[in-house]
C-alpha cells in the first residue's frame, strides 16, 4: 500500500490528487517548430499516468537566460500557441501543470543566441568558461519584471501555477551564493542582500498575479560547492520565502559545477532527502517538496510517511514510465519500468542541447512517432532471437502493437548485458529493468522460451515465422596475446558475474566502459555502513559519528589501455563521477601502454615511456571490447530468410544500450509499416 504517496494534497489554492510531483526536466524540444504538438503529447501522457502535478522544464525569461538554442522563451510571441497547447492537453488528460520560469545566468553559453551571459558578478563558470557581464541595477529590475511577465503569461496560457528555478547554480542561486556574488550594493555584500533578488522576484509575481495562483520556488538545499552558500543562509532564504507567502518550496541539491555526484547511479537512492527535511523544519506549514535520486514509489511513500517532506518530486522516473503512479495505484507495481539513473538519453543529451528520451523507454519524447494506441494493420507471427535490451524491447513493442511474438533466449534469464551491469555497485536497478520486462512480456502474451539457443543449423525453423528479429547481442573480444589462455585469465563477464574466484591483485586489459565497471566492482570493497552513510562519509558530508568506517576487502586493481582516454564512451554526466570514484578506491590507471605477454605472476607491458614493466596480478581480466554475435544473422542471410538485425548483433561498439533499446522499438514499429520482405536494416 502507498497510503502516504497517494493521499491528496494541496499547494496554495491548487488541490492535488496525490503527493507525487513530476519534476522539471529540460526536454530539448521546447522550441521545436511543431506548434507544441510533441511537447503536449509528452506531458499529456504523464498526466494520464497519474502525476499529481507536472512541472515543465525551464522556460527562459529572455534570450540571455537560455542555456541552449532548444530552450523555450516564455516572453516571446511564438511561445503562446505551444504553451496553450500543452496546458490544454494536460487538462484534457485530467492533470495539473505548472510552468517553470528559468534564467541560466553565467551558465548561458554565448553560442545560443550570440549574447554575453549576465550574472551578479563577472565570474566564469567551469561549464562555459565564458566570463559573464555583471548585471547593472537596471538589468536586475528588468529581469525581475521579466519573471513577473512570464508568470502572467503562464496564467494566460492556462497553467495552474509557476515554479521559479532558483537552484542548481542558476541565476537566483548565483545571487544567493558568496562564491558567485561579489557585489557590495543592494544586491550583495551580506546574506540578506544576496537573497534580495529572489525575494523581489516573488514579490513582483505576487503583485502581478495576486495571492490565488500557486508560486513554487525550487532552491538548493545544499550547493555542494567549496565557498558556496552557508547552510544557515539556505535556511534563512527558505524562511524568508515562507514569510513572503510562497506556496511551496521544492528542494534541489548541488550545482552543475559541484564535484559531488548528485544524480548518477552511484548515488544511493534517497540520500539527499535530509536537506529537504531540514528546510521543512523551519518554514512552518509551507509545503516542502523533496527529490533527487528517488526512483521508486515505495521509497517515496516511506519518506512521506515519516513526515520528512510533504511532496516527492520524481523527474526521470516519469521518463522511464509515464504511468508509474496509475500502475501503483492499480496494484500493478510489478509493471513499473524503473529509472536506472544511467543519464545516457536524458541528462547527457540535455547538456548538449539535444532532445531528451530514456534508455529503458525509447518512446519518451517520441509519443507521436512511436504510438502504441493503434494496433498494427496485420498481425504477424514474429520470432525474436535474443533477450537482451534490444530483443526485450522489440518483443514488448511488437506485442503492444498486436503481433504474435515468441522470444528465444539462450540463457536461463532475460537481460543479456544488463545482467552484468546489475552486479556493479550502484547499478543494482539494472536488474529492475529485467524484472519489468519479465512481467510486461507475460502481460502482453509474449511466449518467452529460455535456455533455447539458435545456431546456424537452426535457421530453417525460422521459415515458419512472418519475420525474425535477430538480437543475439555480443561476446567478449578475444585478444591475441601470449598467455591469454592461462588459467588465471578471466573474461569481463566472468569477473562481473562472479563465476570464478578473483584474487586480491587484478590487472584489467582495457579501459572502456566495461573495464570501468569491472574495476569499480572489484575495488569497491566492504564497509560496516549502510550505502547512504558510506556515500556521505566518502564525500565529506557526514557529520555524525562513524565507527568502523574504514573500507575493507578492497582489491588492488590496475586498469590499462593502449589509448589515452579512459571510459571514453561513458556519458558526460557520469564519466567524471565514476573516474573520481575509481581514484578514491585506489585504482591505478595506465594509458599509452603496449602489451607483451600474460604470465603466472601478472602482465608484462611497456608503459607510455617505453619502459618494460610487470603488473603483478593474481588474475588478469580481459575487457578489450566486444564483437557482434552475428553467426545466426549471416546464416539467415545465406538462406534468404526474412530478418532484421538490431542491437549489439548489428554493432558492438561500447555496448550502447540506448541504441539497443531504440533499435528494438523502431524495428517493431517499422515492421508493420513496410512489406515484410523489405525488413530494412537500421
Amino acid at each position: 500500500m502507498l497510503d502516504a504517496a497517494l493521499r491528496a494534497g494541496r499547494i496554495g489554492t491548487l488541490a492535488l490528487p496525490n503527493r507525487i510531483v513530476m519534476g522539471a526536466m529540460h526536454l530539448g524540444f521546447e522550441s521545436r517548430d511543431d506548434g507544441g504538438e510533441t511537447l503536449a503529447a509528452f506531458y499529456a501522457e504523464r498526466a494520464r499516468g497519474g502525476a499529481g502535478l507536472i512541472v515543465t522544464g525551464g522556460w527562459a525569461v529572455n534570450r540571455a537566460a537560455a542555456a541552449g538554442r532548444s530552450y523555450g522563451l516564455v516572453n516571446e510571441d511564438d511561445a503562446a500557441p505551444r504553451l496553450r497547447r500543452v496546458a490544454d492537453a494536460v487538462h484534457a488528460a485530467g492533470g495539473r501543470i505548472a510552468l517553470q520560469l528559468f534564467h541560466a545566468g553565467r551558465y548561458a553559453p554565448r553560442a545560443s543566441f550570440d549574447i554575453q551571459a549576465v550574472a551578479p558578478s563577472p565570474l566564469a563558470s567551469t561549464l562555459t568558461r565564458e566570463e559573464p557581464r555583471a548585471m547593472t541595477e537596471e538589468d536586475i529590475w528588468e529581469t525581475i519584471a521579466l519573471y513577473a511577465r512570464g508568470a502572467f503569461r503562464a496564467l494566460q496560457f492556462g497553467f495552474d501555477g509557476v515554479e521559479i528555478m532558483a537552484s542548481e547554480g542558476y541565476l537566483v542561486d548565483q545571487f544567493l551564493s558568496p562564491l558567485t556574488n561579489r557585489r557590495d550594493d543592494d544586491w550583495g555584500g551580506d546574506a540578506a542582500r544576496r537573497r534580495r533578488f529572489g525575494m523581489e522576484i516573488l514579490r513582483a509575481i505576487r503583485r502581478m498575479l495576486g495571492p490565488d495562483i500557486p508560486v513554487i520556488f525550487r532552491i538548493s538545499g545544499v550547493d555542494l560547492m567549496p565557498g558556496g552558500t552557508p547552510q544557515d543562509d539556505v535556511l534563512d532564504f527558505a524562511r524568508a520565502l515562507a514569510h513572503e507567502g510562497v506556496d511551496a518550496i521544492n528542494v534541489g541539491v548541488g550545482w552543475h559545477e559541484s564535484r559531488v555526484p548528485t544524480v548518477q547511479s552511484l548515488v544511493p537512492a534517497g540520500v539527499w532527502i535530509r536537506y529537504a527535511a531540514a528546510i521543512k523544519e523551519v518554514v512552518g506549514g509551507v509545503p516542502v517538496i523533496g527529490g533527487n535520486r528517488i526512483n521508486t514509489l515505495t521509497l517515496a511513500d516511506e519518506i512521506l510517511a515519516r513526515g520528512s517532506v510533504d511532496f516527492i518530486s520524481m523527474a526521470r522516473p516519469f521518463l522511464a514510465d509515464p504511468a508509474l503512479v496509475s500502475k501503483a495505484a492499480g496494484g500493478q507495481a510489478q509493471l513499473i519500468d524503473t529509472c536506472i539513473a544511467c543519464n545516457q538519453a536524458c541528462i547527457d543529451r540535455s547538456l548538449s542541447d539535444g532532445a531528451v528520451s530514456c534508455m529503458v523507454n525509447p518512446r519518451a519524447g517520441r509519443e507521436l512517432e512511436l504510438r502504441e494506441d493503434r494496433p498494427a494493420g496485420k498481425a504477424l507471427h514474429v520470432a525474436v532471437i535474443g533477450g537482451g535490451p534490444a530483443g526485450m524491447e522489440a518483443a514488448r513493442a511488437l506485442a503492444a502493437l498486436g503481433h504474435r511474438v515468441e522470444l528465444f533466449e539462450a540463457q536461463v534469464q532475460l537481460g543479456g548485458q544488463l545482467r552484468l551491469a546489475a552486479r556493479v555497485p550502484g547499478k543494482g536497478d539494472y536488474g529492475e529493468t529485467i524484472r519489468y520486462f519479465t512481467h510486461e512480456l507475460a502481460r502482453l502474451g509474449v511466449r518467452v522460451r529460455l535456455s533455447e539457443c539458435f545456431g546456424a543449423a537452426d535457421v530453417e525453423r525460422l521459415r515458419a515465422y512472418d519475420a525474425t528479429i535477430v538480437a543475439t547481442g555480443v561476446r567478449p573480444r578475444a585478444i591475441d596475446l601470449p598467455g591469454a589462455d592461462l588459467p588465471h585469465v578471466r573474461t569481463y563477464a566472468q569477473a562481473l558475474l562472479g563465476e570464478q574466484e578473483i584474487g586480491r591483485r587484478v590487472a584489467i586489459v582495457g579501459a572502456g566502459g566495461i573495464a570501468v565497471d569491472v574495476a569499480h566492482l572489484l575495488a569497491y570493497g566492504d564497509a560496516e555502513l549502510d550505502s547512504a552513510t558510506r556515500f556521505l562519509w566518502e564525500q565529506g558530508l557526514w557529520n555524525g559519528g562513524v565507527d568502523g568506517a574504514l573500507v575493507i576487502d578492497r582489491r588492488r586493481v590496475a586498469m590499462l589501455r593502449r589509448g589515452t582516454r579512459v571510459g571514453e564512451h561513458i556519458g558526460k554526466s557520469t564519466r567524471w563521477a565514476i573516474l573520481q570514484e575509481l581514484r578514491r578506491q585506489g585504482v591505478e590507471t595506465l594509458t599509452g601502454v603496449s602489451y607483451e605477454r600474460i604470465v603466472p605472476e601478472g602482465l608484462w607491458i611497456r608503459d607510455e615511456r617505453g619502459e618494460r614493466r610487470l603488473i603483478e596480478a593474481d588474475n588478469v581480466v580481459i575487457a578489450a571490447g566486444q564483437v557482434p554475435e552475428n553467426a545466426l544473422a549471416a546464416a539467415l542471410a545465406r538462406a534468404s530468410i526474412r530478418h532484421r538485425v538490431i542491437g549489439g548483433a548489428r554493432e558492438a561498439k561500447e555496448l550502447d544500450a540506448v541504441r539497443a533499446f531504440d533499435e528494438g522499438a523502431r524495428a517493431a514499429h517499422e515492421l508493420g509499416e513496410r512489406p515484410v520482405a523489405a525488413l530494412p536494416q537500421p
